[in-house]
């Protein structure tokens, strides 16, 4: 029902932000919509089209609101419309698709774009996009009131752009694609640890900007990167929930094909000459997928690769990744010198703790090693996570 929900209310509030013009409007009704359903349909059922039994609960919700308007008759007539665009409408990801790139405006900050889509498309809770983006709550929380407003005031039109102003709003796109599928292979939150419809949801969407944009190296490798740890998904966890690392998942149940089929997406993108962050970040799970062991991993090659990434993408969380890697290059304690200088830039993420744990339990220095293991702890809330770090500290 989950899965249900999510689409539903993305193909929703794109329909009525077109209609109505208004963001919050818009969000206020499919909440109030999907609160309802949440009472109702654990009773009675899903009902056999989902979309328009939320347009109803929407549409009464929203005349009260619509009476003190001036324009109420207008406003109407256009629930409407949007009663008829979903009945007619055959792909609920093309509409949220435009609502994506709405979102990414150019006009918004492009902090506001990718904040604004992950809790208006995607759905994602002020506190999972918080920590997506490693900021307090308040502080994003004010953001996308400013963007919402900068869209009304505007008068920014929920449309597919022109394809002259496609390229100037893909980076942003691929940025907030990238983000959700990420909650949805290893959630920010406590009540889950993986969010499998989101993931999917996320490639599917990616898939269609490829579709769109076929000649963009940076849209195939990002396809190509969700499809490679797609691949990986049924070994991730055990029966129990309790997350499975690389090194020790069982290789055999990994999708050798699906392997395959985004590797040569990651060759067709490089034979672009217009390599990219998600171009590169593909090539390195294509390095881990197609190794047929842990031991064979092809850990120079992944150093190099890292070292490219630098390049393009200088962040502290790339330095961390390329420190990981440096470990089976040149030893735990090279790879915890750079991880040292990391401290600052990345006290409050968890995997960097975890990772300074993990690399001070190779050198001996088992007191310090619990002690970030703790500090880690403190710092995360998927489940997964927190069995992964109990036990250790166990």
């Amino acid at each position: 029902m989950a899965a249900v929900f999510r689409e539903e209310a993305g193909r929703l509030t794109a329909s009525l932000v077109r209609t109505l013009g208004d963001f919050a409007l818009a969000e206020d009704l499919v909440q109030d919509a999907l609160v309802t359903a949440l009472e109702r349909w654990p009773r009675e059922g899903i009902p056999a089209n989902p979309g328009a039994w939320l347009l109803v609960v929407a549409k009464h919700r929203g005349i009260d609101r619509l009476r003190r308007d001036a324009r109420y008759s207008e406003k109407l007539a256009q629930f409407e419309e949007v009663s008829s665009e979903l009945s007619a409408t055959a792909n609920a990801s093309d509409e949220r698709l435009d609502l994506i790139f709405t979102c990414c405006h150019p006009a918004l900050s492009r902090e506001a774009q990718v904040a604004l889509t992950l809790r208006s498309v995607v759905g994602l809770t002020t506190t999972q996009i918080a920590h997506a983006f490693l900021i307090n709550e308040a502080t994003l929380a004010q953001r996308l009131v400013r963007a919402k407003r900068k869209i009304v005031d505007a008068h920014i039109s929920l449309r597919l752009p022109e394809s002259h102003e496609l390229p100037e709003r893909l980076d942003e796109v691929l940025a907030v694609l990238y983000l959700m599928f990420n909650e949805g292979y290893l959630s920010a939150g406590p009540e889950r640890a993986a969010a499998h419809d989101i993931a999917a949801d996320a490639e599917w969407l990616a898939s269609l900007v490829t579709h769109l944009m076929p000649d963009e190296p940076e849209a195939l490798g990002l396809l190509a990167l969700m499809r490679l740890h797609r691949a990986r998904e049924r070994a991730r966890f055990t029966t129990a929930g309790e997350i499975v690392l690389l090194h020790e998942q069982d290789r055999a149940l990994w999708d050798t094909n699906a392997i395959a089929s985004a590797s040569r997406q990651v060759e067709k993108a490089a034979r672009m000459r217009r390599p990219g962050r998600y171009q590169l970040q593909a090539a390195i799970a294509a390095c881990h997928a197609t190794a047929p062991t842990w031991d064979e991993t092809d850990w120079h090659e992944i150093l190099a690769l890292y070292q490219m990434l630098l390049a393009i993408d200088p962040s502290p969380v790339v330095l961390l990744n390329r420190a990981i890697a440096l470990r089976h290059v040149a030893g735990p304690a090279a790879a915890l010198r750079e991880v040292d200088e990391l401290a600052e830039a990345l006290d409050r993420y968890h995997l960097f703790h975890a990772t300074r744990a993990e690399l001070l339990r190779a050198l001996g220095r088992s007191a310090d090693a619990r002690a970030e293991d703790l500090r880690a702890l403190e710092l995360t809330e998927n489940p997964a996570e927190r069995a992964l770090l109990t036990s250790r500290l166990a």
